[in-house]
């Protein structure tokens, strides 16, 4: 495609982030380097979850504060929390959004002339990792990213691991105890109900309910109780957040070695709000937690890092795995 001079345009691309409370698109260029984005709330003014003429708008807006023309966009990649259905481009169940079975490739190619590919987030984010961060040109890659829920994703030879029509490595679902403890899948005994920022912040509140000490405690209010203010408690010496924490990271590894055992990854990456927040704990936790529980042979086959990507890994690996599957076609 060329301007009025018959110069070619350069290509775009696109990449948006559907988890969180907030969402994401961004515009990059065909280094996948971000050259504008955009934020918003997922849920609107009146509270209700975000709707395909959001995403759209948001896009938009990308695009204008990139300075970039809609028609040099190649392809738009799309990582969103949950199962999604990559061939169709269907979000199978998003609980974040109140989503199921959501339509986002027709209506996104019908608005922008384009292919669309959806991606679960986390997969995209370990996609990122592998091409351009903490993970950069290893062979197989597992990812590991504890936050509301706890994500996984795995990148073996350049691929994403998928099924042939559901996203998977669904780590924060593995059944890991006989507990009572209801997950948000409506299972019991899962990875989240133990490891997950909720379930420390849970941990938390009832420690510091029952201690009624109140100074440099995070309190009882579990929407309060983000990754900051258990780094900061952990810091001013709090020695029962810390606990609480490191066993969360524990189980992690418990889980992380069972993984390690069917897929052999050279390299794991831990991120999300957690590790960003207490980057030593973690990777320092997990990695001995997971070697004391794989078989010897094992123990020296990978290693454990944290992610480098921050808030832009699932909008590069989104807008890269379009590119890819483009390139590929």
């Amino acid at each position: 495609m060329g301007d009025k001079d018959g110069k070619r345009k350069p290509h775009h691309w696109v990449g948006f982030d559907l988890g969180g409370t907030k969402m994401m698109a961004a515009v990059l260029d065909d280094a996948f380097k971000v050259r504008g984005r955009r934020r918003k709330r997922t849920r609107g003014d009146n509270g209700q979850p975000v709707g395909i003429d959001r995403i759209i708008e948001t896009i938009r807006q990308a695009l204008a504060d990139a300075a970039v023309e809609a028609d040099t966009v190649r392809g738009i990649g799309l990582g969103c929390p949950g199962p999604v259905d990559p061939t169709r481009g269907i979000v199978l169940e998003a609980s974040n959004l109140g989503w199921r079975q959501v339509d986002l490739k027709k209506p996104l190619e019908a608005a922008f002339g384009v292919e669309a590919f959806v991606v679960n987030d986390v997969d995209a984010g370990v996609y990122a990792e592998n091409r351009f961060g903490a993970a950069r040109g290893a062979r197989t890659v597992v990812g590991v990213f504890p936050g509301t829920g706890i994500g996984g994703g795995c990148v073996y030879n350049g691929e994403i691991i998928q099924g042939a029509n559901i996203s998977c490595m669904e780590i924060g679902h593995m059944h890991m105890h006989g507990g009572s403890s209801l997950c948000g899948c409506e299972q019991v005994g899962c990875l989240e109900t133990v490891a997950s920022r909720l379930a420390i912040a849970a941990e938390v509140a009832k420690a510091d309910f029952r201690s009624q000490i109140k100074k440099q405690r995070p309190g009882t209010d579990l929407a309060a109780i983000r990754s900051g203010i258990l780094a900061t408690a952990i810091k001013a010496g709090d020695a029962t957040v810390e606990r609480i924490v490191r066993q969360a990271a524990e189980d992690i590894g418990i889980a992380l070695a069972n993984v390690i055992h069917l897929l052999a990854p050279d390299v794991v990456v831990l991120g999300g709000g957690l590790v960003e927040a207490m980057p030593d704990l973690f990777v320092e936790t997990v990695a001995r937690s997971a070697r004391d529980r794989v078989m010897k042979s094992f123990r020296n086959t990978f290693q454990v890092v944290a992610a480098q990507l921050a808030d832009d890994a699932t909008v590069m690996g989104a807008a890269a795995w379009a590119g890819h599957r483009i390139d590929a076609a």
